[in-house]
């Protein structure tokens, strides 16, 4: 029953990518780095309300300081899915993005909690790790409640549901390492040069996230029901801080895709190296995913000295080459952990490939089917 339901949402989820895939409101300027500056909520849907700040307002004030801020390089282009106190559909977020043919999507919001919870948090796509993490994206995705037709526009999602959650993590792999890029550099510099509480990097089923078809993150930019952070974040000096961060890592994110060492981004003196990202199990069984990071002509022992310290190393010869793989899991959301790993390590070109019954098969397909 649970693998037919998953079927039924994934359906749902290429109904809803060939909607957004064919809408032109927006166009690409030429040769511009679009980035798509989302603040949360808006209009009737207020977000949280912790300590009697409101999350629609903060998030609005932050996006349109990195919005003018980004806006003095002439070799980027910003567009705002909302400048003012309007409602925008999530459906309507996410179709702003991929009309413009965006390279970026930064999504901003306020956390709250009943607990003295507190710090920030960047999240990519994913399936929950944890009860916390699922109980974030719920209240996030709730929004769509406050559509008056959300019956017909998210026909078969329930944001109350873990299963429906499963059905919304396939379509973006493609873009996930370069959200956790982006989602760390955004947490290094809340950490390392405004001192906040970093929670980290982490990884939940935000529908918003699924549908934008480009590196997409939704940034916690901290409680507002913690009262000393809330107040920070109400204030003009908290805003400028926090505005000022992501618009570093942004520019940091784009700086290294035109020098064409992105794989180095976590390279940097200072910068903590951290591959700790919460995320749940993802197993395709019947598969095995490892990482390709070399392929020569030399036979190499596959040993930790020859290959910088990796373990978990295996090898096979085809033809005259020697293929020299790293790591050996069903688990997808592992292996993209290791190829991040891989990539550190200076192995930049490394990439995931897959095997069944011993013979290595196309990816792509491997994703379509449904993971169990």
């Amino acid at each position: 029953m649970k693998t037919k339901v998953r079927y039924f949402i994934l359906y749902t989820v290429l109904i809803f990518t060939c909607f957004l895939t064919h809408a032109t409101s927006f166009e690409k300027e030429k040769d511009k780095f679009v980035v798509v500056l989302d603040a949360g909520h808006g209009g009737h849907d207020s977000g949280n309300l912790g300590s009697g700040y409101k999350e629609k307002e903060i998030a609005l004030k932050i996006v349109l300081a990195v919005g003018k801020e980004l806006e003095k390089n002439d070799d980027i282009q910003v567009i705002y899915t909302r400048k003012s106190d309007k409602f925008v559909t999530l459906r309507g977020r996410a179709k702003i993005a991929n009309d413009a043919g965006a390279d970026l999507f930064v999504s901003v919001h306020c956390n709250a909690h009943n607990s003295s919870a507190h710090g920030t948090e960047t999240f990519v796509l994913g399936l929950h790790a944890n009860q916390r993490n699922f109980e974030i994206a719920k209240k996030e995705n709730e929004v769509i409640f406050l559509e008056a037709d959300y019956q017909k526009h998210y026909e078969g999602f329930d944001p109350n549901s873990p299963e429906s959650m499963i059905g919304i993590t396939l379509m973006q792999e493609e873009y996930l390492e370069q959200s956790i890029r982006l989602a760390r550099l955004i947490e290094d510099s809340f950490k390392f040069k405004r001192k906040r509480n970093s929670r980290g990097v982490k990884q939940a089923g935000f529908w918003v996230l699924h549908n934008t078809y480009m590196p997409s993150v939704l940034i916690e930019t901290g409680f507002l029901t913690y009262k000393k952070e809330g107040a920070y974040l109400n204030s003009k000096n908290g805003q400028d801080k926090m505005s000022n961060s992501i618009v570093e890592a942004i520019l940091d994110y784009k700086k290294n895709l035109d020098q064409n060492i992105g794989e180095n981004i976590y390279n940097d003196t200072g910068i903590e190296k951290n591959t700790d990202i919460e995320v749940s199990p993802l197993v395709y069984e019947g598969t095995v995913f490892k990482v390709q990071i070399a392929a020569s002509s030399r036979d190499l022992e596959p040993k930790s000295y020859n290959f910088n310290g990796l373990t978990d190393l295996s090898k096979e010869k085809v033809g005259t080459l020697y293929k020299y793989y790293y790591g050996n899991t069903s688990d997808l959301n592992e292996i993209r952990r290791l190829e991040v790993i891989a990539k550190q390590k200076g192995y930049t070109t490394s990439f995931v490939v897959a095997f069944q019954d011993g013979k290595q098969v196309n990816l792509s397909e491997v994703l379509k089917s449904s993971a169990n």
